[in-house]
């Protein structure tokens, strides 16, 4: 079986397929920081996304796309970053497999393509913080939480809870605020592989 992890340069998901012994490639336009370049095709993932894969899941980038920039939607229209941004999101919907998951926070695509088939948060994974992402799925389950930890979470400082949402700016901020969980990562990999 080989997967395919698109806009992956983090490996989580990859790392997580292959300690199950899924054959799983993770592809973006950067370097990898996971630790396996062995594992890591660098390139933009549209002219992967054609070749017949077993499953895809990808993780395209927000920036163009997410709620949180709503602020900067109207130029972002004009100068055509947002239309990239559908674009790509909708090479990975399209992706030559019988089982493709699609994520990203939530934002414009559930109008512009079509609402997602479930939201998760990370404290259903045993991460106490909160952050909405959307998942379209195509051939696999919805994801069952592994270890909710919503009432520990409750009692930490809403900072605490929210890091991510109140990351302060860094040059790798951007990065650091697309990193897949592991508790997710490894939902994914048990709960489909």
């Amino acid at each position: 079986m080989a997967v395919l992890v698109a806009c992956e340069e983090s490996q989580a998901v990859t790392i997580a397929l292959r300690e199950r012994g899924v054959e799983a490639f993770s592809c973006d336009i950067e370097p990898c920081s996971g630790g396996h370049p062995q594992w890591h095709i660098r390139c933009d993932v549209r002219g992967v996304l054609v070749r017949e894969w077993d499953a895809v899941i990808a993780f395209p980038p927000c920036t163009h796309l997410a709620s949180s920039g709503a602020r900067w939607f109207k130029e972002k229209q004009r100068d055509g970053r947002q239309k990239q941004g559908i674009d790509l999101f909708m090479a990975c919907v399209d992706a030559n497999a019988p089982r493709v998951s699609v994520e990203n926070p939530v934002g414009i695509m559930s109008t512009q393509y079509q609402k997602p088939t479930q939201i998760i948060q990370p404290w259903q994974f045993g991460h106490p913080e909160t952050k909405a992402t959307c998942l379209w799925l195509k051939g696999f389950p919805a994801l069952v939480e592994t270890d909710n930890v919503k009432q520990e979470m409750m009692e930490l400082s809403t900072a605490e809870r929210n890091r991510i949402h109140y990351m302060p700016p860094s040059p790798d901020r951007s990065k650091l605020r697309s990193k897949t969980y592991s508790g997710i990562a490894r939902a994914m990999a048990e709960q489909w592989f």
